[in-house]
């Protein structure tokens, strides 16, 4: 048997279909279908039938996906019992995906316990959007995702929800600007000018009715997915803007900026995703440990 040609079943199983798990291991469809073909020939039978507009698994894909599974199970438990022998230590690779939704100083602040395990670690990180990285959690080329929203029952992949933090949101401003709204906080965002995440952030709806629940109507000056690029417009002075209250410091220390309030009603969630409901991998085990002071539940 091919183990390459039984891994692309196994991953187009995992992924719901040929079209989705092509994109996820970035191959073309047409060549992910002719290697499942030369797998179903050596076997001898179908592995997927057409179900509407897209395949199904047939009573042998079944099958040969419960094995599927216990192959690649034991051969990912393998790698991480043995990992690589340098200097005649092990090293724990830890992949790791980022929502690009999560601003990257949280990132790091989750992320920094797994580099203080005991033994040697080496951080592998993919950012990218949050629905492709479930799609290589499944298939395990990754051991952890970390998003600002839960996985939700309606995806196909298997995997369990942690929750890591909740923090309320701070409204940031450059000091001139910030000069320029005399009003208490928060009336003072009525009519100014304000950055504010892209509509497909969850976030985003949060803070719509958070406005309309106040009658503010700031003015909007721009949108965007990349909360990186909208802290760097706010910091050059062309609009307030709102990021997470537990990184004040860190956003005020690198943008040049001044709190203008605090909206603790107004709250992000911070999640990391895993094929494992009782979490065993070291660096995981040290995120939701630290996770657990750094933020803890009231």
């Amino acid at each position: 048997m091919n183990f390459k040609h039984l891994y692309y079943f196994w991953a187009a199983a995992k992924a719901g279909g040929i079209v989705r798990a092509g994109e996820q291991l970035h191959i073309t469809p047409q060549t992910l279908s002719t290697q499942i073909k030369l797998l179903e020939e050596s076997m001898g039978c179908h592995l997927f039938q057409k179900h509407g507009r897209g395949v199904e698994l047939t009573a042998e894909g079944r099958t040969a996906l419960s094995y599927a599974e216990q192959i690649f199970t034991l051969g990912a438990e393998l790698e991480a019992a043995v990992g690589n022998k340098r200097g005649g230590g092990r090293t724990l690779h830890f992949r790791v995906g980022i929502a690009d939704a999560v601003p990257k100083a949280m990132a790091y602040r989750l992320l920094e316990p797994a580099l203080s395990v005991s033994e040697p670690v080496r951080l592998i990180c993919h950012e990218g959007h949050f629905r492709d990285l479930l799609g290589q959690l499944s298939v395990q080329r990754l051991d952890l995702v970390i998003a600002n929203e839960p996985m939700g029952k309606q995806t196909s992949v298997k995997a369990f929800n942690h929750t890591l933090g909740i923090t309320g949101m701070s409204f940031f401003a450059a000091p001139a600007l910030h000069r320029t709204l005399t009003q208490p906080f928060p009336q003072c965002l009525d009519g100014a000018p304000m950055l504010i995440q892209g509509s497909a952030s969850a976030m985003r709806q949060r803070l719509d009715l958070w406005l309309a629940e106040h009658a503010l109507r700031p003015r909007l000056i721009g949108e965007f997915d990349d909360a990186a690029l909208l802290k760097a417009f706010g910091g050059e002075g062309r609009g307030v803007f709102m990021s997470p209250t537990v990184l004040e410091d860190e956003t005020c220390a690198q943008y040049g900026v001044e709190v203008m309030g605090r909206a603790s009603e107004l709250v992000e969630e911070f999640f990391g995703i895993s094929v494992e409901r009782r979490i065993t991998h070291p660096c995981v085990a040290a995120i939701t440990r630290a996770a657990r002071v750094q933020f803890p539940r009231k």
